[in-house]
């Protein structure tokens, strides 16, 4: 355990944005699964599932919670599997 004031400060700032980012990440990742079921049942609200999930990625990459990189990636996967369904 830290005895220094600062670090102890730095700590629960930490710890809150643990938190914080852990919330993030889990709705972005709900998003995801959600999509990919979608995508397996082949509904009629499939693409606004895919939006919705996208949206969410958007949202976690520009708080930081992941990178902007992997956001972007995710949302690439999802948008050429919902392409390949439009075609078929």
């Amino acid at each position: 355990m830290a005895n220094i004031q600062s670090q102890i400060k730095r700590n629960k700032q930490n710890e809150k944005r643990r938190l914080r980012n852990r919330n993030a990440r889990g709705t972005a990742r709900s998003a995801v699964i959600k999509a990919h079921a979608a995508f397996e049942e082949n509904s009629p609200e499939t693409k606004a599932t895919v939006l919705k999930a996208i949206s969410e990625l958007d949202k976690a990459a520009e708080r930081g919670v992941i990178h902007k990189n992997n956001a972007a990636r995710r949302k690439g996967r999802l948008m050429k599997k919902l392409a390949s369904l439009k075609t078929e």
